[in-house]
């Protein structure tokens, strides 16, 4: 069995708002939580939770619907708020970009997430972005 997961913002925006992903997002939560959430993990889901009310992909109410939602499931322990070790997770991204930045394509939000789990020794790591996927594969987390 994987140790504890490191759910990627694709993955979270999905599970609290409604998208094409939402479905396989709350299927998949019932097999993969509590998460991780590093302040970093927090501030960019919280951002994409801000920047879809900016798109009008919900309203101001929803918005804060969902950021008190948050709130709510950190409350009951969904989450597992955690500090993160920046240097290790820093030394990880390196890593992981001098190896497999060219090859994949990959970002470097997604280096740090893929490397913020790592750090944090997460055994699972959950997201729909194809190449961060490939990435955490490539890093030895178990990736859903």
């Amino acid at each position: 069995m994987a140790g504890p997961t490191y759910a990627d913002t694709s993955f979270l925006v999905s599970l609290c708002l409604r998208d094409a992903n939402s479905a396989r997002a709350a299927g998949a939560a019932l097999r993969v939580m509590p998460a991780f959430l590093t302040p970093l993990l927090e501030h960019e889901l919280r951002n994409a939770i801000r920047l879809c009310a900016f798109r009008r992909q919900i309203s101001s109410n929803q918005r804060e619907e969902v950021l008190h939602d948050l709130e709510q499931d950190k409350a009951a322990g969904v989450f597992h708020l955690v500090p993160l070790d920046w240097p290790r997770a820093l030394k990880h991204a390196e890593t992981l970009s001098r190896r497999h930045t060219e090859a994949l394509g990959v970002r470097g939000m997604d280096i740090l997430h893929v490397a913020s789990a790592l750090a944090l020794k997460a055994g699972r790591f959950v997201t729909f972005d194809e190449r961060q996927r490939e990435l955490a594969h490539l890093a030895g987390l178990e990736v859903r």
